[in-house]
């Protein structure tokens, strides 16, 4: 049982930490959204759904994703929203890859696309889509997207998703969400992946 003055004293915490988020109420975040768990994608495009609900733009850029893929539900209804871009580049999902010189070659396409959303000004949130699985498989180098992190504009918003994300990475975010699979119908039944639920 808390004691009278324990509550004091985090009340008094949450209102210094309220005055100190005040006075950064424009600074620009790092979010990353990482784990085994499903939600990752899903997460990142709702931030993107609220910035453009603000009146400002968001941009997603998907690394592993191919726009030959199947149309995901989040692709399908984002088309659909003024103010939100969708730029799919990958060479498709793989864990395995078939041809290391392409997904590299379309990493680094990829990487360029996503610095030039965060660069041009035109987006208040930009999503990077499983970059985090393009630097674990070491299609991208860590120290790229590191060193762009450090010096991006104020401002503007990045959210990197994937599971591995780097503990370079986790360290420079400001947010870090790892979602955790607990249960997964795939492995418990059999059950594959359905549209309106996964895609």
């Amino acid at each position: 049982m808390r004691t009278k003055e324990q509550d004091d004293q985090t009340r008094e915490t949450i209102r210094r930490k309220m005055k100190i988020s005040a006075k950064k109420k424009d600074k620009s975040l790092v979010m990353v959204f990482t784990g085994d768990g499903k939600g990752k994608t899903s997460a990142a495009v709702l931030m993107a759904f609220r910035t453009v609900a603000h009146g400002w733009k968001a941009a997603v850029v998907q690394f592993m994703k191919s726009p030959k893929d199947f149309k995901y539900g989040e692709r399908i209804i984002a088309e659909k929203i003024e103010g939100l871009d969708f730029f799919t580049m990958g060479a498709g999902f793989t864990w395995n890859t078939n041809n290391r010189d392409l997904d590299v070659r379309t990493t680094l396409e990829t990487w360029e696309k996503c610095k030039e959303c965060v660069s041009s000004g035109r987006y208040r949130t930009v999503i990077w889509d499983e970059i985090n699985y393009v630097i674990d498989y070491g299609f991208l180098p860590l120290a790229s997207v590191v060193d762009f992190l450090k010096q991006r504009p104020p401002k503007v918003h990045i959210v990197l998703t994937g599971r591995n994300a780097k503990p370079e990475i986790v360290e420079l975010a400001n947010l870090v969400t790892e979602m955790k699979e607990i249960k997964h119908p795939y492995k418990l039944e059999g059950i594959i992946a359905q549209k309106g639920i996964e895609y």
